[in-house]
């Protein structure tokens, strides 16, 4: 299906029903409809991935041709090509449905957000199954599929550990059969693709030879993983056999990188917005030079007091002169940093002055749940979580534990390379990351989205939520702890914020340039530590993931730009009424819809 003059229109079509409201009589029946049918097709296409139901605290799905009911938790999903092509199917029939009885010019202004969140959702589908082909070609989608699968069901609280241990035994079953399934169609891979999934992989085996077996008790459970254990295992490491001598052997066509076609039409879905790649590289590469200069300005008083036997470097000039002074600042910054050991005990530690000084500042209200827990990242998803994540509570259990995951490092780093990413994470950096992940970042964010009424409202907004919407969040509230004193407005916290929004601008220039530009590894490389001030522990990371993903990196950008656009909108109409903590409530409340809705149902 050809899809991007469509995906467009369909956009800006909703985009636009967001400026009037349908008329009483017509909306209300509408909007019904609407509910019926919106609160049918999430928990249909939950059903078709038993292992994001688990995620979205979705554990029973009534079968209505089969007339029973199913317990999702106890299923892997059906990767086999016939299953995918029936899974196609839904998401064009459903795209039907939804223009044809429920059109978005009838919905009011709620409505028609969520409207668009399903359409584009459903786009996006449609593109990855008709032209990306991702579960053709990346193996690290089963790989972190299954990871998942194994892991959700220990972690959450939705019945007696046994009957979920249960339930991890018999995904683990199904395993080699899933495995099977994908051997016959996976091919055109690339190398980076091949390594992150063998390495991934490896947590996968560890999770079901250690943590899994550690959870079980003695008994009729243990029993039965002594009995699927081996066949799991066995074909968790033929299929890492696999993927190293058959399938990486192969010569293939593709690359990771999507190409300016397919990356222009996934970027449009994933925005949400009417910003184009093109406009949003020019952006960030004038910022970029900016924020430098901003930079110098911060570090020079601080490059005096710390290296007064050094000058100015008045001898040197333009870039490279910033990069000697930044440099050097920021070289006895890094100097604090937590031991290798201690990465986890010392993003604990600052949890609760985070707390404090939000309460302080009445910047936005705390989830009354307390539900956060910090725990190691799992390893099968550490090739893309390779610092930090944030894994939140289902929507449909708001009370269970939310995550905030930290990657340990290696203890098989040499010393070098663990040094240069605790010198990149130190102790200002971290403080920054806790922030962004946790508080009043993700954790307080996804708290404000679970409290949502109605129900399926909630599990819509979360399920399709917004990128720019979510990660610029975390980026814009961080600029607000940093504007109200954070740390006593330290210089050095302040040139690490600053630093921080250069990634942020390194993270765009590399996505666009690097999916369809033809960016090269070293090119990048020098991006992020010659013009951004990253450590080489840093960069290699995120040139892996820069090529494991495509469109992620740069909604950080597009979701800052666009949160301070609606709060100086919203600021200018309240004038001197203006309440900060009102006003992230307020927009928090909504949950994460693309963030220009956002200002239009807050703004009026």
């Amino acid at each position: 299906m050809s899809h991007n003059a469509f995906a467009v229109f369909v956009l800006c079509t909703a985009l636009a029903a967001l400026t009037y409201a349908a008329t009483p009589s017509s909306s209300s029946v509408t909007s019904t409809k609407f509910a019926e049918l919106s609160d049918q097709f999430i928990k249909e296409s939950l059903a078709l991935s038993p292992t994001n139901a688990s995620a979205a605290g979705y554990h029973k799905h009534f079968d209505s041709k089969a007339g029973k009911t199913v317990e999702l938790d106890a299923l892997l999903d059906d990767l086999s090509l016939d299953a995918i092509n029936k899974q196609r199917a839904f998401y064009g029939n459903w795209r039907e449905r939804f223009h044809k009885e429920t059109p978005v010019s009838a919905l009011n202004i709620e409505d028609a957000a969520d409207w668009q969140l399903i359409d584009d959702q459903i786009g996006l589908n449609l593109l990855e199954f008709d032209k990306i082909q991702n579960y053709r070609h990346n193996p690290t989608v089963v790989v972190e599929l299954i990871g998942n699968a194994i892991f959700l069901p220990l972690t959450q609280g939705y019945a007696s550990k046994e009957a979920r241990i249960g339930h991890v035994l018999a995904r683990m079953k199904t395993v080699p059969v899933l495995l099977d399934q994908v051997k016959t169609y996976l091919s055109d891979c690339d190398p980076v693709w091949v390594k992150t999934a063998v390495d991934e992989n490896e947590g996968n085996i560890d999770l079901v030879e250690n943590t899994v077996k550690d959870e079980i008790p003695p008994g009729a459970l243990k029993t039965q993983y002594d009995q699927i254990a081996p066949s799991t295992i066995a074909a968790l490491k033929d299929f890492s056999k696999w993927l190293q001598d058959d399938l990486g052997k192969r010569s293939s066509k593709l690359t990771w990188r999507l190409g300016k076609e397919l990356y222009n039409q996934k970027f449009k879905l994933v925005m949400e917005t009417d910003i184009t790649p093109e406009q949003l590289l020019a952006d960030a590469e004038s910022d970029l030079r900016s924020v430098r200069a901003e930079m110098l300005q911060l570090a020079l008083p601080m490059h005096k007091q710390m290296y007064p036997d050094h000058g100015d470097h008045s001898d040197v000039t333009g870039r490279d002169r910033e990069n000697l002074i930044i440099g050097e600042v920021l070289a006895k910054i890094s100097d604090d940093h937590a031991q290798r050991d201690h990465l986890q005990l010392a993003i604990e530690a600052d949890l609760e002055s985070i707390k404090q000084f939000i309460r302080e500042k009445k910047i936005v209200s705390l989830s009354p749940r307390e539900n956060l827990k910090v725990i190691p990242t799992p390893p099968f998803m550490r090739g893309i979580y390779s610092v930090a994540g944030f894994h939140n509570a289902p929507p449909l259990e708001p009370q269970a534990e939310a995550e905030y995951w930290v990657t340990p490092i290696d203890p098989k780093a040499p010393d070098a390379k663990a040094e240069s990413k605790l010198r990149e994470y130190n102790n200002y950096a971290l403080k920054w990351l806790s922030i962004h992940e946790a508080l009043p970042g993700h954790y307080i964010q996804f708290e404000h989205l679970n409290s949502i009424q109605p129900e399926r409202r909630r599990l819509l907004r979360s399920l399709f939520a917004n990128g720019a919407y979510v990660e610029g969040w975390a980026e814009y509230i961080a600029q607000v702890m940093m504007d109200e004193g954070f740390l006593n407005n330290d210089p050095r916290f302040r040139l690490v914020m600053r630093k921080i929004r250069l990634r942020l601008l390194s993270n765009t220039i590399l996505d666009i340039k690097m999916q369809t530009m033809g960016m090269t590894d070293q090119q990048a490389i020098d991006l992020m530590t010659k013009d951004a001030f990253q450590t080489q522990a840093e960069a290699d990371g995120k040139l892996q993931r820069a090529k494991l993903s495509s469109t992620q990196l740069p909604t950080y950008y597009v979701g800052l730009r666009e949160w301070l656009e609606v709060r100086k909108a919203y600021q200018v109409k309240a004038g001197s009424n203006f309440d900060m903590l009102k006003f992230h409530d307020l927009v928090l409340d909504q949950g994460p819809l693309p963030v220009p809705v956002i200002g239009k149902i807050v703004v009026q």
